[in-house]
């Protein structure tokens, strides 16, 4: 017998794997093991499953979403500390593992969080690649301020780490643009991509690395999910600053520094952030926004395989 929408939770720990089902209100345990998620994908089969919920857990849950995922099933990796903020507007304080997987479930049903899309080997790969570069500039910017500050007796020191640095992120570099070339769907959508003018090499691999949802998304659940959609804070005649949070930073940080030279030397972007500004708004409110309008208009390029047609305001 097949039982029709329902939300299930899983509450992930190095060593179990908590479940609940919504709105049945079945819990049971099974073992983070190969063979304890081999015995949740078959049991699942007979299951009309709504969506799966499962929180980021450093990791120990990468296995079992990426065996769902490919079993067919609809995944959800969500927040833990949206789902906590969630439990204790429902005056759910206590926290224990089956608490948790009930209170996945019923998140699902209320929130629908984004179903997981699983990116494949070349996407896992570019990721990693991505990933190394950012954490590369990072160093080198680190040793660029101990230099500067550093007595003269340790420069010919940090020289050399710089040295190595600048090295390794010039393979990175030449590994990136090798996969990409070597990768037709990659290599369409950085092509794509870099026809908007100051849209470069970096901007262009971080989308594709890290954001595979690019295309499919409309232009709100886009913003959204870089954490470029700005949150009203309003409350009576009291009309408060708009914010934004959350959402893939790697990708924001990355959109931010293209944003900078996307004002200088994009005609379109350029003429909105001139306008922002002389209509009053700060120079970073203005930046983010037109962050917030490339990605928009990189989104729907990829999704209607259209290259860069600049069009003004009326």
């Amino acid at each position: 017998m097949t039982v029709e929408n329902v939300y299930i939770g899983i509450d992930v720990s190095k060593a179990w794997l908590d479940l609940a089902i919504h709105p049945s209100g079945e819990s049971w345990r099974e073992e983070n093991t190969e063979k304890g998620s081999s015995k949740l994908i078959e049991k699942f089969q007979s299951i009309q499953i709504e969506r799966i919920v499962v929180e980021v857990t450093g990791g120990y849950e990468s296995k079992l979403v990426e065996r769902l995922v490919q079993a067919g099933l609809p995944v959800s990796r969500v927040n833990p500390g949206r789902v906590r903020r969630f439990a204790q507007g429902l005056n759910w304080f206590a926290k224990t593992d089956k608490i948790d997987a009930k209170v996945l479930a019923l998140f699902g049903e209320k929130a629908q969080p984004r179903l997981l899309i699983l990116p494949g080997e070349a996407e896992k790969r570019l990721s990693a690649l991505i990933k190394r570069r950012k954490q590369v500039v990072d160093m080198l910017t680190i040793e660029q301020n101990h230099m500067e500050l550093a007595e003269k007796e340790l420069l010919e020191y940090i020289d050399t780490v710089k040295q190595v640095l600048q090295k390794q992120l010039d393979d990175l570099d030449a590994q990136i643009q090798d996969l990409i070339n070597q990768t037709p769907s990659f290599k369409q959508k950085r092509d794509l991509l870099q026809s908007v003018p100051g849209v470069g090499k970096v901007l262009s691999a971080t989308l594709i690395a890290q954001v595979p949802e690019l295309g499919i998304c409309n232009r709100k659940e886009i913003a959204a999910l870089v954490g470029l959609a700005p949150f009203n804070h309003d409350s009576g005649k009291k009309r408060g600053k708009r914010m934004i949070r959350g959402g893939r930073s790697l990708v924001r940080n990355v959109l931010y520094m293209a944003a900078i030279a996307v004002t200088r030397f994009n005609p379109v972007i350029k003429a909105m952030y001139e306008r922002l500004l002389k209509n009053g708004k700060q120079k970073k409110v203005a930046i983010i926004a037109c962050m917030r309008k490339l990605l928009t208009i990189l989104n729907a390029m990829i999704r209607t395989n259209s290259y860069w047609q600049p069009v003004f305001p009326s």
